[in-house]
């Protein structure tokens, strides 16, 4: 090696190959470090601030929200796991589920039951996923804004293309799917 080649040092497992296939999502960056941090405030750029204070018909179909409460919200995920995947969030920006009031604990309640009528109607959904990940360490993408996730569930719908293929493939756009959704939940009582 001569004195001008830089010397090259390998890291311990750096550049090994595995036998995972990685799907690079980097356009995803932008929407995950909007709000990441407990606490930020609301002006900062949480984007489920922003989409609910733009109150209009126009701005809820480009933010894809469903349904409207008087204290939450539901809107499809941007990221689904399947068709139909939803979020019910309070309007107010709270991180922890335990920061909520009495009242907005009732109707995200309220809210994912009528989610999950609403889509089980539209879709036949045969079972459903409900939860909340509770920070950062937990999966949380969004972790100042609380949202619970109803994810519906179909016998089969982990085929061969997730599981071998890791690919999901998602039948309907979101457009179409939020105006099913939409259209349902103003016809549920």
């Amino acid at each position: 090696m001569s004195a001008d080649e830089p010397e090259i040092v390998v890291q311990e497992g750096i550049g090994v190959p595995d036998s995972l296939q990685r799907l690079w999502t980097p356009h995803r960056m932008a929407y995950i470090r909007r709000d990441s941090t407990p606490g930020e405030d609301e002006a900062h750029g949480c984007p489920f601030c922003r989409m609910v204070a733009l109150d209009s018909p126009e701005a809820d179909a480009d933010a894809l929200i469903v349904a409207r409460g008087e204290r939450v919200f539901a809107v499809l995920n941007l990221y689904p796991y399947n068709p139909g995947h939803l979020m019910v969030l309070p309007y107010r920006h709270v991180a922890d589920y335990t920061d909520l009031t009495a009242e907005e604990t009732v109707e995200i309640a309220e809210f994912t039951q009528k989610a999950m009528r609403v889509i089980r109607g539209v879709s036949q959904a045969h079972g459903f996923n409900i939860g909340m990940n509770q920070g950062v360490v937990a999966g949380a993408g969004i972790a100042a804004h609380l949202h619970q996730h109803v994810v519906p569930r179909w016998g089969g719908d982990a085929n061969f293309m997730p599981v071998i293929g890791h690919t999901k493939v998602l039948p309907e756009l979101l457009g179409d799917t939020k105006a099913l959704l939409t259209q349902a939940w103003q016809a549920q009582p």
